[in-house]
């Protein structure tokens, strides 16, 4: 039989991007043959796709993909940072996120859409990606913008290789001037988004559950400061204010200045394009957010993977 060394245990981790407990069996399974331990990894991982579904997958990559007059994001999670550095997982959420162009932000579509070169869908690439790196992957979300008229704007947040990254913006910009002169105004809209984080574009198209939980709070506020109820509306109103101009991209302060508001910002980029410009909407993906990470501690982790 032969010796199966660290070196060796290492290389097929970096290959494949697995366990390394995982690496060390494949390799003991395939007498030291690392190209068998990939295939052994790949149809050992397979069969256990469905059992890894169910872990938390919070890592991973953003991929940005665009065409004339249209760009698309997509979110594709792993359970690790160390898959977000696999170049075959790298080379997935790229691929997924072209694919994405054609289908108008709809998962389910993009799951079902064909993968090149490989006869199965998005789906399948993806669980034949788990089978390959032992861990659960998910697609967990896309968005597309296409503007006919107009341009899209976007920006990634230090790629960690062209396309990818762990932070994107897509805006979609509303103007009648050419997309290559509204090219500037739309990547610095998307960068102003990746820094100041909007919830919506304007006051109305803000989720009104949100303002009334803020004023709620606010009252309460108020109510503690021993504040006559007489005065406390007014109060309520000129906090509101504050908040809006904190996540209401129209209201908040321009980042690369500190000082201009983003709607007189726009006014400046119209009257430089000699046509209005407007904001009909953004999507800002931040990886892993929202998503409930599990705490363990190293012991378990370890106590985990000998346990596999």
């Amino acid at each position: 039989m032969a010796q199966i060394t660290a070196a060796l245990v290492k290389q097929l981790r970096e290959k494949t991007g697995a366990g390394m407990m995982d690496c060390k069996k494949a390799l003991t399974e395939t007498d030291g043959e690392l190209e068998a331990a990939v295939d052994w990894l790949r149809k050992s991982g397979l069969a256990q796709a469905q059992r890894k579904a169910g872990r938390t997958a919070a890592e991973g990559l953003i991929g940005l993909a665009t065409a004339p007059g249209k760009a698309a994001m997509v979110e594709i999670n792993a359970e690790t940072d160390f898959v977000a550095r696999n170049a075959d997982f790298q080379t997935v959420v790229r691929e997924v996120a072209t694919l994405a162009l054609d289908c108008g932000g709809d998962i389910e579509r993009l799951s079902a859409a064909f993968y090149p070169g490989t006869g199965r869908t998005v789906a399948e690439e993806i669980t034949n990606l788990v089978a390959t790196i032992g861990e659960n992957i998910q697609l967990r979300r896309t968005a597309v913008f296409d503007m006919p008229a107009g341009a899209v704007g976007d920006y990634l947040h230090m790629p960690a290789s062209p396309g990818l990254s762990r932070l994107g913006v897509l805006v979609a910009v509303e103007s009648d001037a050419p997309a290559e002169s509204l090219a500037r105004p739309a990547h610095e809209l998307a960068m102003h988004i990746a820094a100041a984080s909007p919830h919506a574009v304007s006051r109305d198209s803000l989720d009104q559950a949100m303002v009334e939980r803020e004023r709620a709070v606010l009252a309460e506020q108020a109510r503690a400061e021993g504040k006559p109820e007489k005065i406390i509306e007014k109060m309520i109103e000129g906090r509101l204010r504050k908040f809006f101009e904190e996540v209401v991209l129209l209201e908040q302060t321009w980042v690369l200045d500190g000082e201009t508001r983003v709607k007189a910002m726009l006014e400046s980029f119209a009257d430089e394009l000699g046509t209005p410009v407007s904001v009909s909407g953004f999507v800002r993906y931040q990886l892993g957010e929202g998503i409930e990470r599990e705490s363990k501690d190293f012991a378990a982790e370890v106590a985990e993977q000998l346990g596999s």
